[in-house]
């Protein structure tokens, strides 16, 4: 398996080469599966479910012009025969993952059996939007405005005093365990002025809470991965935080 890690998709053509480059055919004659799960905890999780479908969503992961596209949903494959869904997996090119809860997305992998199941799909480009991207990590950490209603247990929790155009504001800081993909970890949304928590200063205090190296990427760059080679990509704005700490497992 392969990795394409971005905030927001594919959003610029040195993107989307990284992507054809990943998989080694265009995207016209390429199969792709959109995971829409990690949305499903937030209240009108449906729309936002549908609207990546739909053309509705600033991205357009699923009209890139993919040969065919699929869904794959984690939290019904325990329920179904795997001879049943395994095939149209792995004649996959892409496995698109939509963003939300990076917790339960990482809960509904490991327990469906995909956490297992994917590294050894060689030909497979895992390509991560956003909370898609952060539960690839071995250990990441994520915001949040409001208490968590879902599956998935984290590590710790912390409140965490964050800057933004109004003065300092509360989140919770929720550290927990990912699918172990990558042995760096990911801030989405970097210096996005929707998303203030991920600014330059507040990504230093978030990535300080995470005992890996951290790349903060804005909608314009992804993290590459083919192997043991690590790549940026990139049209806008990064910075790795952590360079020298190591993961332990």
């Amino acid at each position: 398996m392969k990795l394409l890690l971005t905030s927001s998709g594919i959003t610029n053509k040195t993107i989307h080469n990284a992507l054809v480059e990943l998989m080694g055919k265009p995207v016209a004659e390429a199969n792709a599966l959109f995971v829409p799960t990690g949305v499903y905890p937030f209240q009108y999780g449906q729309r936002y479910a549908w609207n990546p479908i739909g053309g509705e969503a600033a991205s357009r992961m699923c009209q890139l012009g993919w040969k065919s596209i699929g869904i794959l949903e984690p939290s019904i494959l325990p329920s179904i025969d795997k001879n049943n869904w395994l095939p149209a997996l792995k004649e996959a090119d892409a496995l698109l993952v939509w963003g939300g809860d990076p917790i339960f997305i990482n809960y509904w992998m490991k327990e469906s059996g995909l956490t297992d199941l994917l590294p050894t799909l060689p030909n497979l480009v895992y390509v991560g939007t956003s909370a898609g991207s952060i539960t690839t990590a071995s250990t990441f950490a994520e915001t949040y405005a409001a208490d968590r209603s879902c599956a998935g247990i984290p590590l710790r929790s912390e409140e965490i005093v964050l800057s933004s155009v109004n003065g300092e504001t509360s989140r919770t800081l929720l550290v927990a365990n990912g699918m172990g993909f990558t042995e760096f970890a990911i801030i989405p949304h970097f210096e996005n002025k929707d998303h203030f928590d991920a600014s330059a200063t507040n990504a230093e205090k978030w990535a300080s809470r995470v005992p890996v190296p951290v790349y903060a990427i804005d909608e314009d760059t992804a993290i590459k991965v083919d192997g043991n080679t690590v790549e940026v990509v990139s049209e806008g704005q990064w910075k790795l935080f952590n360079p020298g700490k190591t993961t332990n497992r």
